[in-house]
Order: C-alpha cells, then sequence, then structure tokens
C-alpha cells in the first residue's frame, strides 16, 4: 500500500479554524496534524475535516487523539466532519465523544461548534 503524506489547510475566520487534512493520517503526519494545531493562534471553534483522508491507522487515530486532549485542556471546542462510516465506528469505539462530535457535513459541524 503506497501512503499518501497528509497535508492540512487551515482556514480561520475570528475564533473558527477548519484544518482540512488531505491524504492518510498516519505516524508520518505528526507535524501536518499537531504541528498545524499547535500554530492556531484565536480559535476557541476548531472543525476538523476528514473528507480528503482515505485512511488512518492507529498512530494517525493516536496523533487525532493528542489533539483532542490538548484542544480539551486548553478549552476549545472541536468538532469533526467527513469522516467515512467505517471511521465514524472506530472514533465512536474509543470513545472520542467525550472529546469531540461527529458530523456528516460541514454546515452540521458549524452549527455544532455554535
Amino acid at each position: 500500500m503506497i501512503v499518501s503524506p497528509t497535508k492540512t489547510k487551515v482556514e480561520q475566520a475570528a475564533d473558527l479554524a477548519i484544518l482540512r487534512f488531505e491524504g492518510d493520517i498516519t505516524s508520518a503526519s505528526q507535524d501536518a496534524v499537531l504541528g498545524t494545531y499547535e500554530k492556531l493562534s484565536g480559535a476557541t471553534k476548531i472543525l476538523l475535516d476528514f473528507t480528503k483522508v482515505p485512511y488512518l491507522n492507529s498512530s494517525g487515530i493516536a496523533i487525532v487523539i493528542q489533539l483532542l486532549m490538548a484542544a480539551k485542556k486548553a478549552d476549545r471546542k472541536v468538532v469533526c466532519f467527513g469522516l467515512s462510516a467505517h471511521f465514524v465506528k472506530v472514533f465512536t469505539m474509543l470513545g472520542l465523544a467525550k472529546y469531540t462530535s461527529l458530523h456528516g457535513s460541514e454546515a452540521e459541524a458549524k452549527t455544532a461548534v455554535g
């Protein structure tokens, strides 16, 4: 299997930031995911866009969990959208609802984040 490197685009307006991931999220994605999150300034509401992520392995999920835990400590609200049905099940089984909510569309995620 060929792993495509993760790219992250950031869209930010006032206190809302959208991190748009593209490519597989694996152990090699730490800078693209956590590094990008850590550079956010002033955002208290964060949307994670997984619509262009075909694959997350356990290391990639661990990186997402680290982001979610850091956001909770910083009192930032994070919601996710665009996950495949399989990864919605995985996130649910792992109990990530404690740190985030999962939505089917960007519009739903924006509504949920307030």
